[in-house]
């Protein structure tokens, strides 16, 4: 049985990944490493926790030693790595964490596999080839477009924010184990998710909330960044091809070819919303108000997935206007998970379930 650990599995992209490859894979044993921050949740992932080839495991990627032990412990095929630091605002408070987390985190995860998969007796002579090390990155590595022009894999590196600072170091550390140590590698970058058990203080679930309680819809300087917008689900779709089918060294960027201004994608949502809660059309657009523009904010981040799409045959599977439409069902469906969430009572229910275990 193929042991896979999965980092960052309890947040929002990673618990739809960790869902997916228990669900697909019953002969594969995947485990779950999550440090629980805010933006990791164990009621994430309810549906699967009893699954027999689920485990999960609370632990800091930052400490080393504590991931040497679990390396040395599951002896691991393959890692998928998506534990980071991920809101720009939060990295522009405290970039060090960001840092901690993203940078120091995924090397030591990489010292990790490059010792238990390239210098141990039984792997002598194999190179490595049957394990991989995936980096899930993101496209704000490549700092900002103008009016035109896509980000390709041969776009040049220029982060803007300590957060695409970090996750652009982590992204050269991976590169560079795999050509100084022939470390088998795959990266990819991907444009904005959107979906089911995103955290509430990302612009689509915030809004959400904020219309369902008639609070602002806070919007940043204008409402004029644009950005490409990609369904969670079909992002986990591509993390298992590229998983399993990509050629070693290789980056791929994922993308939904689906731009939108920040004050256009409100504007739909506001439609949606009124429909939804059987309010007067317009009257949740009467509660978008603009705020002071944050530093460093990108003006257009925009994907160019064709390389994925030609060569392992990926396509987005959702309209932009049927995905937010089933996001926004999804929340309203599950209104108490929405309004718990911060508060931290399902954290502290389901850590101490664990506990137990």
């Amino acid at each position: 049985m193929k042991k896979i650990l999965i980092t960052g599995g309890a947040g929002f992209i990673g618990s739809h990944v960790v869902r997916l490859f228990v669900n697909k894979y019953p002969n594969y044993q995947i485990v779950n490493l999550d440090k629980l921050t805010y933006a990791g949740n164990l009621a994430n992932l309810t549906d699967i926790e009893k699954k027999p080839n689920y485990e999960f495991v609370k632990g800091d990627i930052v400490d080393a030693e504590f991931i040497n032990n679990l390396f040395c412990k599951y002896k691991f095929d393959g890692v998928i790595h998506l534990a980071a630091e991920s809101h720009v605002d939060r990295s522009i408070t405290n970039p060090l964490e960001f840092v901690m987390t993203n940078v120091i985190g995924t090397v030591n995860l990489l010292n990790a596999a490059k010792a238990n998969w390239l210098q141990i007796p039984s792997h002598i002579g194999t190179d490595g080839k049957e394990f991989r090390f995936y980096h899930v990155s993101t496209d704000e590595v490549y700092g900002s477009l103008g009016e035109t022009g896509m980000f390709t894999e041969n776009t040049g590196y220029d982060p803007h924010s300590p957060y695409s600072a970090s996750k652009a170091s982590s992204d050269h550390f991976v590169r560079a184990y795999h050509d100084t140590y022939g470390l088998n590698i795959a990266i990819s970058n991907c444009s904005n998710n959107y979906g089911s058990y995103h955290f509430p203080e990302k612009l689509i679930p915030l809004s959400i909330n904020n219309i369902k309680n008639n609070k602002p819809i806070p919007i940043y300087g204008k409402g004029e960044n644009i950005r490409d917008w990609l369904w969670v689900e079909d992002h986990a779709r591509a993390i298992d091809l590229i998983y399993h089918k990509a050629k070693t060294g290789t980056t791929y960027n994922i993308g939904g070819h689906n731009e939108w201004t920040n004050i256009d994608l409100i504007h739909l949502l506001c439609k949606i919303m009124d429909k939804k809660l059987n309010r007067t059309p317009g009257d949740s657009a009467k509660l978008i108000t603009y705020v002071k523009d944050r530093a460093g904010h990108d003006l257009r981040y925009a994907i160019d997935s064709s390389k994925l799409q030609n060569e392992l045959g990926w396509t987005p599977s959702l309209q932009f206007e049927e995905g937010l439409e089933k996001t926004v069902d999804w929340y309203l469906q599950n209104s108490e998970w929405l309004n718990n969430i911060t508060s931290g009572d399902y954290k502290k229910y389901y850590e101490k379930q664990y506990s137990k275990r």
